[in-house]
């Protein structure tokens, strides 16, 4: 679990289709292999480090449904929480549901099948950092990015056009799930049971 408050901004040193090599410096400081950083939202498990990166392998899932890992590219990175962490922003898992589209001025576009989990005031990880959604419509919505943000992760990087990386909130999912069951639930029983 992470909370999406982005520690820093690691750099891409190489990618092979499998191999991941990350250049940071914040993250290394308690590493150990086993331990699970956020790459762009992106859970990761280390494999091996050195003093200035660390290495993980990924998975074809990991490559299917997210925006995937370019040489040089600027990540967020933040370590998996402690009970002791303070929760900044919101619970974030670290499993990408998909991608969208940076349309410019904090605004992106995300397809129908995501669309749906966001509500205006809600919840969504973006890149792995926790926003909060300013406005939504149909498959378009607004995220409140302020200059501390843009300046502490890698949005002060973004153009229109670019893929992010998307997890909603996965309250929504749950309840989804939940209301897709066939239950017994009608107005008769809640009405014979004192809820009404």
């Amino acid at each position: 679990m992470f909370t999406g408050i982005t520690e820093e901004i690691g750099q891409i040193k190489s990618f092979d289709g499998k191999k991941l090599v990350i250049e940071c410096s914040k993250v290394l400081e308690d590493i150990k292999i086993g331990d699970s950083i956020a790459v762009d939202g992106c859970c990761q498990t280390v494999v091996s480090f050195d003093k200035n990166s660390f290495i993980t392998n990924v998975s074809t899932e990991t490559l299917n449904i997210t925006k995937g890992f370019k040489p040089s590219a600027y990540v967020n990175l933040e370590r998996a929480l402690l009970p002791t962490t303070r929760m900044g922003g919101h619970t974030v898992q670290g499993h990408i549901d998909g991608t969208g589209k940076y349309l410019g001025n904090s605004t992106f576009e995300l397809p129908e099948e995501l669309s749906k989990y966001v509500v205006y005031k809600g919840a969504i990880a973006i890149n792995g950092v926790s926003l909060t959604v300013a406005s939504a419509d149909k498959n378009i919505f607004t995220a409140a990015l302020i200059p501390h943000t843009i300046e502490n992760t890698t949005f002060k990087y973004l153009k229109s056009g670019d893929i992010v990386n998307i997890e909603t909130d996965i309250t929504g999912r749950y309840v989804e799930k939940f209301l897709s069951r066939k239950n017994n639930i009608t107005v008769d029983f809640l009405k014979e049971n004192g809820f009404m």
